[in-house]
């Protein structure tokens, strides 16, 4: 039988095989030539995996082969390891630019520091994804704090990461040796070797830091109980069951410290860098310092390169985390061995999920793109959140961060073939333009329920449940919108488009809307229907009017679809048309001609039975009122409004009743302060703000609350009027609206 070959000659079989000198595989690899000279003289044994993963990559290996070298550099680590006990718990060298983390050395100080922590806990447990810089930061910790462990800090890596971690046996051995005890007096029980090494860190002061651990299970025998002892551990899973530590996330770097990393490395490159192309830099690395770390090093490694290149290259997605590489480092293989770790069903679902084109998600639409049930969604997204590759935003909604994205997105092409990705997206397509068709049809029928209802859709029993989902959902909902127009699938666009119309009134401010009925309209036209395109005009006119605060342009829409209306026969449209242009008409000053649109169009809508629009007509005619002047007939048309849509037996729908309230009332109040009864101004004015605040209309809303404190300052009600501006600048901001939240805080501001 022949012998195992040691890693030298296989490395050297390997290179020879492809035909390459020791030059050629360095730099195919970034690894350098002293280093491959090293490895196959056999002075260096036990490589570091991203050196091996380099030189795998370079050769081209095969599966089978490449886990054989991965294999004979990890033991060749141990073998040297093992060889010289105190050198497996020596602590590395710390980096001499390490940047930022403040709150986090507090912490660790803290904790470490003092003599008898007051919950008992003689460990912290610092976690987080790849790439954060969790080993950078324990030995900064470690060398920070020494001057406090006079026995020493002690170092061992517990390969969580590997095929094969460390075993707690080996770690205790190892460390019992370099807390002086002979290695013919090490227990070879576990239990027994677990309590010597107990007792020894119980009476030294003697920093522990485990990098990079498995498990609970490989981790408990390591931690200090009581005593003087400390650890410190780091590990890329959250280890929920281990107890008695406290626990630190570490997060992405801030952009500004993130900068600071990149310009410390980057100092030796002569001529600075601009600054604000170091910042577009940091921020394409996501807040990662490894990949602050790669990027810097191309950058000192190649001098004619300039920042701004770089910045060209790290732009374009698909080819971004090929840029993240410099020599051994790759961020996709930091990456990659968390994804190694993952069981098929969670691999399957972390590809699958890169089809999504909205910020966040949760199980429900996790479970349709990966083909699972929502149970199963749960335990997946679990499992990747313990491995930190999905982010917990809370509320039940999880993210990639961007790197991991483009990294789920490269494994996907990789792995999954064509016709599989191609159903996957079809599937969520699907299911997403149905979800926001159903959802948007809570706010279309007259008890405010579907007419329609999808019977394979859950968690659409309410239309605030709705209203949640719409808003929570945006941006995956919009992108499959986008996906089915791409695809020429008009039918299901018009519909989910018509859906939404009566929705878009709840949340009038957003962005979208110009999108979402622009395709409404090309929908329609490619079908070759009239009337639904002016249904779609007209919405888009509304987008105009409110939204974009845009009246010419949306009087050209509205005429567009009153001339279509008006040929197809579509007395409903017309009307529409006419409301929207009798809109635009009193925002450009035209009373009149606005006037006499809002009345036409409100005889035209209680002529076919719509309530609903005839009630907002109501509302228009009684702004033109207020407008001109009459602000005495403007009151009594506002106050029969409200008092209309607040019977119950009017017929107008709850979910319209709910919108047209509120503004009436403020409106009312406007006109009450401008007839001089203030009291009763601030009182309707009051009521209409708590309507709007649970109807959530925050556009009126804000305006209402700016009156509100214009009201209160007249009445001389300095302090309230103080905070209803402050209150009206923090619904601006939340609404986009930067100048009026500005010119409310000025106003909320107590005079010098």
């Amino acid at each position: 039988m022949a012998a195992t070959p040691r890693l030298a000659e296989l490395l050297r079989r390997h290179r020879q095989s492809a035909h390459l000198t020791l030059e050629q595989l360095a730099e195919l690899s970034g690894v350098s030539a002293r280093t491959l000279s090293d490895v196959e003289r056999g002075r260096s044994k036990g490589p570091r995996h991203r050196t091996v993963v380099a030189l795998a990559d370079a050769l081209a290996l095969d599966p089978s082969a490449r886990r054989r070298l991965v294999e004979l550099a990890r033991d060749g680590r141990l073998q040297d390891r093992w060889a010289s006990p105190t050198g497996l718990c020596e602590l590395p060298p710390g980096v001499g630019d390490f940047t930022g983390r403040d709150s986090e050395l507090d912490w660790t100080e803290r904790l470490f520091t003092d003599e008898r922590p007051e919950d008992d806990a003689f460990a912290g447990l610092v976690t987080g994804p790849a790439g954060l810089g969790k080993t950078t930061f324990a030995v900064h910790v470690g060398h920070t704090l020494q001057p406090h462990f006079p026995h020493g800090v002690f170092f061992v890596d517990l390969f969580g990461m590997s095929a094969r971690p460390l075993p707690p046996e080996q770690a205790l051995a190892t460390l019992l040796g370099a807390l002086g005890v002979p290695e013919q007096q090490i227990p070879a029980d576990p239990g027994e070797a677990a309590a010597l090494y107990g007792a020894r860190l119980a009476e030294r002061r003697v920093l522990v830091v485990l990098d990079n651990a498995a498990s609970a299970e490989q981790v408990r025998p390591l931690l200090p109980s009581g005593g003087r002892g400390r650890a410190l551990v780091t590990s890329r899973r959250l280890l929920g069951g281990l107890a008695g530590v406290r626990r630190l996330g570490l997060g992405p770097l801030p952009l500004a410290d993130t900068t600071r990393l990149l310009a410390g490395i980057t100092s030796d490159r002569g001529a600075p860098d601009a600054a604000p192309v170091l910042g577009r830099l940091a921020e394409l690395c996501g807040g990662l310092p490894l990949a602050v770390r790669i990027v810097g090093n191309r950058l000192v490694s190649r001098p004619a390169w300039s920042a701004a290149d770089l910045v060209l290259r790290l732009s374009d997605e698909e080819g971004r985390l090929d840029q993240l590489k410099a020599g051994d480092l790759r961020i996709a293989t930091a990456f990659g061995m968390s994804y190694e770790q993952l069981a098929p069903p969670a691999r399957r679902m972390f590809r699958r999920l890169a089809l999504l084109t909205g910020h966040d998600f949760d199980p429900a639409l996790a479970s349709v793109v990966a083909g699972t049930t929502v149970e199963d969604a749960w335990d997946v997204l679990d499992e990747l959140i313990d491995l930190g590759l999905l982010q917990d935003t809370g509320a039940g909604r999880h993210r990639f961060h961007d790197l991991v994205g483009l990294f789920a997105r490269e494994r996907l092409r990789a792995e999954d073939p064509a016709p599989e990705r191609e159903a996957a997206a079809a599937r969520t397509t699907s299911w997403l333009l149905r979800m926001a068709t159903t959802a948007g049809r809570w706010f279309e029928s007259a008890d405010g329920r579907p007419r329609r209802p999808d019977a394979d859709l859950v968690g659409l029993t309410t239309e605030e449940a709705a209203d949640q989902w719409l808003r929570a959902n945006v941006d995956n909902w919009l992108g499959a919108l986008a996906t089915a127009a791409g695809e020429g699938r008009h039918a299901d666009v018009l519909e989910c488009s018509e859906a939404l119309h009566w929705y878009s009134d709840r949340w009038m401010h957003a962005a979208h809307w110009h999108e979402v009925f622009t395709r409404g309209v090309d929908a329609a036209v490619a079908l070759g229907d009239p009337v639904r395109q002016a249904h779609q005009l007209n919405s888009l006119a509304w987008v105009h009017l409110l939204p974009r605060d845009d009246p010419r342009t949306a009087l050209r829409y509205s005429e567009e679809a009153r001339v279509l209306a008006e040929r197809a026969g579509s007395t409903a449209q017309r009307a529409a048309a006419l409301h929207n242009a009798g809109g635009a008409l009193r925002r450009l000053g035209r009373l009149d001609e606005a006037t006499e649109a809002e009345t036409r169009a409100a005889e035209s809508f209680r002529a076919v039975g719509d309530l609903d629009s005839y009630c907002q007509c109501l509302g228009a005619l009684g702004t033109c009122l207020r407008d001109a002047g009459r602000h005495a007939e403007a009151l009594r048309s506002y106050l029969d409004l409200s008092a209309l849509v607040a019977d119950p037996e009017s017929g107008v729908r709850p979910s319209v009743a709910t919108l047209i309230r509120p503004i009436a009332l403020a409106r009312a109040g406007e006109c009450l302060g401008l007839l001089g009864r203030r009291a009763e101004a601030i009182a309707r004015t009051e009521e209409a703000i708590d309507l709007m605040e649970g109807a959530r209309l925050p556009v009126p809303q804000a305006t209402a609350l700016r009156t509100l404190a214009s009201l209160l300052a007249e009445d001389g009600r300095a302090a309230e009027s103080g905070r209803a501006y402050a209150r009206a600048a923090e619904v601006f901001d939340a609404i986009g609206d930067a100048e009026s939240a500005d010119r409310c805080r000025d106003l909320a501001a107590p005079a010098p």
